[in-house]
């Protein structure tokens, strides 16, 4: 018989490693649990998997986690089933660029935040191995808690670089961890010691210039996507040019921050508007709207309305109508139109539903007003669908579109208001922008009377909590994305 090309598995060094399921791993095992710090595992292991592509453990550890805290993705993976795979984690750095050079700790920590969970991180410079043996015991100790960690296999004596898996549990006794090793087609889960894989963690990543690190995951139930291409000019403004800006010109007034914010923003800055959208596939005969999704447009129109209410939404809009707008005439002039933004969302939405990554063709998109039932006394939803052409494929998106009630004099309504609501504008988008921004950005004002009545707008503490939640989860989000962003043009 012919040799087989290609390889099959690798042999576990031991030591330094024990393999899980050997006599010695079920005795750490047996222990451990004994212990109480194997109280995330059954979750994990009911959704552990193997990674889909030789480049893609960090998604699917980050695909691990997300089901096992029983997180809806919003989005249908096969048939009917909505459920997280390595393959639907798209939105913070393409595939097809995972699958050549893989993805970066902080983009892993960004997808998380997109797909609603609630994440801290921590690189082995900001922090110390006692800090990290507290935080495992802690995380361990709980079954809602899971941690991810992003370390070299050469320490652990694996071929092998960079590597992402979930932490299954700890052994206080023999001070070891259980790695559930994503790449299981190379190596099983093995208990490694604690202290080698903090030194395993304790490297620099070459390809972006930080140390790797560990993330705990907890549930959340919002979602913001930054698959928008827009998202990285954003993120360049917001983390290089606006505090020259703020420090560079004369500022007496709210008015003049807004006046100096807006007059050289990106026009992408407009896109920030899609953080409203949620996007579904077309379904041939279907024309309701599912009580889960009439939950979730719920909740947005909650924090719509909330953003509205806000001291700056009122001064933006005061700035719109003041006359003076200078802002870059293609986030006003027809940018923000609601068909328009749709067609960009389910353009994003249908190569993720095609499987596919790269560029649309041809859109053709309607909007319709759908019912939750087939009561007559049903709350109208917008929603506009769009067939689009993914290279060789047509596929059919929807996006569900938020409302609430008409802000008198908003200059940035987008179309297709009723008559006493209206859908999300630029004004809203910008408002929850400004808002997400970290405390820091507005530190370069000189005026420090202006400085403190401007920060006591925007500070979260002043907001609704369900809108404090949406603005501190996005601040972290926009976080990983200003630290990649300043990390790769470096």
């Amino acid at each position: 018989m012919a040799a087989v090309a290609g390889l099959y598995r690798r042999a576990l060094p031991s030591p330094p490693c024990i393999e899980f399921a050997s006599k010695d791993g079920k005795q750490l095992f047996s222990e451990a649990l004994l212990e109480g710090y194997m109280e995330g595992f059954f979750k994990l292991v009911s959704y552990y998997k193997t990674q889909s592509e030789p480049a893609y453990c960090g998604l699917a550890t980050l695909a691990v986690v997300l089901n096992a805290l029983a997180i809806d993705p919003g989005r249908k993976w096969k048939g009917p089933w909505r459920w997280f795979d390595d393959s639907m984690l798209d939105c913070c750095e393409p595939l097809e660029k995972v699958k050549v050079s893989g993805i970066s700790f902080n983009k892993v920590a960004c997808l998380a935040h997109c797909n609603g969970a609630e994440v801290d991180t921590y690189h082995t410079n900001e922090s110390t191995l006692d800090n990290f043996r507290n935080y495992v015991i802690s995380c361990t100790s709980s079954e809602n808690c899971h941690m991810i960690v992003s370390y070299h296999r050469s320490f652990l004596k694996q071929t092998g670089g960079g590597h992402f898996s979930p932490i299954g549990g700890y052994h206080a006794g023999k001070d070891m961890v259980l790695i559930l090793d994503v790449a299981r087609f190379k190596y099983p889960p093995h208990w490694v010691p604690l202290t080698l894989l903090w030194d395993a963690m304790n490297t620099v990543d070459k390809d972006t210039g930080f140390y790797r690190g560990i993330g705990g995951a907890e549930h959340l139930n919002l979602l913001q996507s930054c698959r928008h291409d827009g998202w990285d000019t954003i993120a360049k403004y917001l983390s290089k040019k606006l505090q020259q800006l703020l420090s560079s010109e004369e500022i007496h007034n709210i008015q003049d921050i807004l006046s100096v914010i807006l007059a050289s923003a990106p026009a992408d800055l407009s896109n920030f508007i899609n953080w409203v959208a949620e996007v579904r596939k077309q379904e041939n005969g279907s024309n309701l709207v599912s009580e889960e999704e009439q939950g979730r447009l719920v909740t947005k129109e909650e924090v719509l309305q909330q953003v509205r209410e806000t001291e700056l939404f009122k001064h933006l809009t005061r700035w719109f109508l003041s006359g003076s707008s200078c802002m870059p005439k293609a986030i006003l002039d027809g940018t923000d139109s609601l068909e328009k933004i749709a067609s960009e969302v389910c353009c994003q939405g249908a190569q993720l539903f095609c499987g596919k990554v790269g560029s649309c063709g041809a859109i053709s998109s309607k909007t319709t007003q759908l019912r939750s039932s087939d009561c007559d006394n049903a709350k109208s939803v917008t929603v506009v669908s769009a067939n689009v052409v993914v290279e060789d494929s047509v596929c059919g998106a929807e996006i569900l579109v938020p409302s609430c009630q008409k802000s008198p004099g908003n200059p940035c309504e987008c179309g297709l208001n009723t008559s006493d609501r209206e859908h999300p504008s630029v004004v809203d988008g910008l408002t929850v922008l400004l808002l997400a921004l970290p405390p820091d950005t507005w530190s370069c004002l000189k005026d420090a009377k202006l400085l403190k009545e401007f920060c006591g707008i925007i500070s979260p503490k002043n907001l609704p909590d369900l809108l404090k939640q949406e603005i501190l989860h996005l601040r972290k989000q926009l976080y990983f994305l200003v630290t990649d962003v300043c990390c790769s043009s470096t």
